[in-house]
């Protein structure tokens, strides 16, 4: 088997928050390392999403072109990512020729098979400025749930997808008038309503593989009827639409941004020799997984694999891992509303271990979580700093310091027929189950209580009182120590590259074979990598886990006050 990993494309319009990391980028990196690691074959897919309203209106308001505008949003989403150590085999944008070329196929199947259809569509239109206000071109009051800022396409606060002339009050955003009139306006649809029966079929094949909060909305909204939806804009960005008779008309982001995951996945192949369909979108030994926030339910559980299945081009999503939203200390993150943290100084100033731990450990699969300053605090000096990483910076330490030219053999491979060998390896084994179920935080709790074993062993035996009286305890109480130090560091590797890299080296560059063996429980391996006459650490042990400054906690809970 296969894995075709995506993530959400990041929308090219403005940077990207820990909701983003936490909700999707985060969980899909694990997910794709933890494959790889494995020794299965797998590909993360993304990319900048880069057309639609929104775009359109920041870039005019930069007083950029559109596309110098998506460009500098693509950099700086990339670098970010880098900085987080999140890992993509491709990261494309929906700006370039090649999605071009991708998307017309699309659009040309599902036409010849009468999929796609022109019909009138009431568009609101300012009667002040003339323009008609398609999507984010207009705000008004949520008529499911009230929320007074709901865009024209998406309600921000219930997730509805809005039908902009329902909208309660609606306020043109070119000139701020509310002087909104509906007017009719040819437009291409996509024919939901069509496809309804054979949608469900496969809909109703994902009921026990599923989320339930994924399922139960998605069939709450499916199960009666699908409607149609327009796929076409009056725009001047974007691409156009591959008809005589639609002059002027631009393709809508929705339709052309999830045909990106293909698209990228082509461009990927043109490096590796691959066909992107036979190889990968089209090939049953594939199972796709796409990782997303709960506001890309619809496109990813309805649209998209409505579109995939009914043009042939690709197999529908297998695993839909929706997450719920991350929230700033209990409240929406918003940076028009000043309720945001800066990704890019919090990762340069506190690392991507930390910042990935907690984020982890927010991951919302099943409700919403809350960022909060304290809690980040909290979870790396009280979980990762005096859990992981004071128990191997103190049993390394303790080996180099006292047995700088090695432990023999003996006492290494003891552990390997004790209690606590046969416990890990039962661990392990679950920490697998989880991260296959694409259970992310269960598989950190699993990795967290292996430390918790490790550090209770380590402290019960005393080494330091074991060496006045019996060296020998002492030594196997530490050559113990440093296997579960070493499974540990492979066990990491998914979550936190950057600390699991760094225990790695402690056990010299002959390592990663053994390395990767621990991490797929491949005992007899890493057993074999401690039989040497006398095992050495090939560097002196440092400090791997900066504690956080409680000061400077409290400076930036009152940065955060004061900019709300």
């Amino acid at each position: 088997m296969k894995h075709l990993i995506t993530s959400a494309l990041p929308y090219a319009n403005g940077p990207l928050h820990f909701g983003h990391m936490a909700g999707v980028y985060l969980p899909a990196d694990i997910y794709t390392r933890h494959r790889k690691m494995n020794g299965e074959k797998a590909i993360h897919i993304s990319g900048s999403d880069e057309h639609g309203v929104a775009i359109m209106q920041n870039a005019q308001k930069a007083k950029k072109s559109y596309k110098d505008y998506v460009n500098k949003w693509h950099k700086t989403h990339k670098a970010l990512f880098d900085l987080y150590d999140v890992q993509f085999d491709y990261f494309g944008q929906t700006s370039e020729e090649y999605h071009k070329e991708e998307t017309l196929i699309w659009f040309k199947e599902l036409h010849d098979k009468g999929l796609i259809e022109k019909r009138a569509q009431d568009q609101l239109q300012c009667q002040d400025c003339n323009n008609f206000l398609p999507d984010r071109f207009v705000e008004g009051e949520c008529y499911e749930c009230g929320y007074e800022e709901a865009r024209g396409d998406e309600c921000p606060q219930c997730g509805t997808w809005i039908d902009a002339v329902k909208l309660k009050n609606p306020q043109c955003k070119f000139c701020g008038s509310k002087n909104i009139e509906v007017k009719s306006v040819d437009q291409w649809y996509l024919m939901l309503s069509k496809f309804h029966k054979e949608y469900r079929e496969w809909f109703e094949s994902k009921k026990d593989s599923w989320r339930k909060t994924v399922y139960s909305f998605v069939d709450s909204l499916s199960k009666d009827e699908m409607v149609d939806r327009a796929i076409t804009r009056d725009l001047d960005w974007g691409i156009d639409v591959p008809l005589t008779e639609a002059v002027g008309k631009k393709l809508y982001v929705w339709f052309d941004a999830p045909i990106g995951y293909v698209s990228n996945t082509k461009e990927l192949c043109k490096t590796t020799g691959e066909d992107y369909l036979s190889d990968w979108w089209q090939n049953k030994d594939v199972k796709i997984t796409n990782f997303i926030g709960k506001d890309n339910i619809i496109f990813h559980a309805i649209i998209f694999p409505a579109m995939s299945l009914a043009s042939g081009r690709a197999r529908a999503v297998d695993e839909l891992p929706a997450n719920q939203y991350v929230n700033l200390e209990g409240k929406q993150f918003s940076k028009s509303k000043g309720w945001y943290i800066d990704a890019d100084k919090a990762v340069k100033e506190f690392g991507s271990d930390n910042l990935r731990y907690y984020l982890t450990t927010l991951i919302p699969e099943s409700t919403d979580s809350s960022f909060t300053w304290q809690g980040f605090e909290a979870k790396i000096n009280g979980e990762l700093a005096n859990n992981i990483g004071n128990f191997i910076n103190r049993s390394l330490s303790f080996f180099y310091k006292n047995w700088k030219e090695g432990i023999e053999a003996k006492h290494f491979q003891s552990f390997f027929e004790s209690d606590e060998a046969k416990e890990l390896k039962e661990m392990i084994s679950n920490y697998h189950e989880h991260l296959d179920q694409v259970q992310i935080k269960k598989g950190l709790e699993v990795l967290m209580h292996i430390g918790q074993k490790a550090n209770g062993y380590f402290s019960d035996r005393a080494p330091w009182a074991q060496i006045k009286e019996d060296e020998e305890a002492a030594k196997e109480t530490i050559a113990h120590s440093a296997v579960y130090a070493f499974y540990l560091g492979a066990l990491f590797s998914p979550y936190l590259p950057t600390l699991s890299s760094k225990i790695k080296a402690y056990f010299g560059e002959e390592s990663e074979e053994a390395f990767t063996a621990a991490y797929r429980n491949d005992t007899e391996t890493v057993k074999s990598f401690f039989s040497k006459d006398m095992v050495t650490l090939a560097k002196k042990p440092k400090g791997l886990v900066k504690k956080i400054d409680s000061d400077r906690v409290k400076e930036l809970e009152q940065e955060l006050k004061s900019k709300a």
